[in-house]
Formats: C-alpha cells, structure tokens, sequence
C-alpha cells in the first residue's frame, strides 16, 4: 500500500526500528476513515437540518418500534450518543418539535422520550439519503469484503 499512513510507517520504520509501529497500519487507517466518513455524513444530515447525534437519537427512537418511547437511560444504552450528550440533544430535539418528554408510567421520577409525528417524518426523510451516503462510501469494497470488514470491527468492538 502506499497511502499516507504507509509512509508514515516508513518513517518510523527508518527513525525508530527497535518499535514495532505496525499497529498504526490499522488504527492511523481507522481514524483517518472514520473522519472522512464523519464528514460525509455531517453533510447528509445537515441537509436535513440535523446533525449525528440529534439524527441518532431520532433513529434509536425509530427504530425501537410502536410507540416510538424510550427512558432516557435505554435511550443513551441503545443509542451512540454518550450520557453527558444525551440532555443537551433531548433539549434541542424538544424544541423542534421532534420528540416529547413526559412523566413516566412506571416510575414517577422517570421521564420517556416520545418520538413525534414530526420526529418520525425527519427521520424517515433522512433516512434513505443516509444509508445512500453510507453505500457510496463503501463502494470500493465488494459485499464479501465488507462483511469481512464489519466482523473484524465487531470482534475490536467488544
């Protein structure tokens, strides 16, 4: 291979030979892909007027079926929206009109997150452009591959 990260393995190849980099063969690779997936898909969303982490949540409420509701804490469980993020996203999903906070049934402390009938339709409208965003950035590999590909992630995943 001969990409920004080969050379960068070269170098410390030449300056550093008593380490073994070859780990940076991957994880400079992962970060670099992951950044320009990141941008790809900022650019998708916010012609929905959304970003990732509101789009997320939006589609964690969606796609956990009728009714739509989930407590906070499922939410940020099935979600890849971390904790610290979660009330800041539910804020400014509440404000437009995406989701709904109210009391819970079960627990009266407890509050649920309800997706809306304006949330659903956000989500549902992205959705497509989305996963279209998501073939187009793995085009360079055949289906073989890619699975091949989301089983090794799975396995660093754990």
């Amino acid at each position: 291979m001969n990409d920004h990260v080969a050379m960068v393995l070269r170098q410390w190849a030449a300056e550093r030979p008593d380490l073994d980099v070859s780990p940076v063969a991957v994880v400079g690779r992962l970060s670099r892909v992951a950044r320009r997936f990141d941008e790809q898909l900022a650019a998708t969303f916010a012609k929905h007027g959304l970003d990732a982490a509101s789009f997320d949540v939006l589609a964690t409420l969606r796609r956990s079926g009728p009714p739509y509701t989930l407590s906070p804490k499922d939410l940020t469980a099935t979600s890849m929206v971390t904790s610290s993020a979660i009330a800041q996203r539910l804020n400014r999903l509440e404000e437009q009109g995406y989701v709904l906070r109210s009391p819970s049934s079960v627990d009266r402390r407890g509050k649920q997150v309800t997706l809306t009938d304006a949330g659903r339709a956000a989500v549902d409208a992205t959705l497509p452009h989305h996963v279209a965003t998501e073939h187009r950035l793995l085009a360079a590999l055949d289906s073989g591959e890619r699975e091949a590909l989301a089983a090794l992630l799975a396995k660093l995943d754990t």
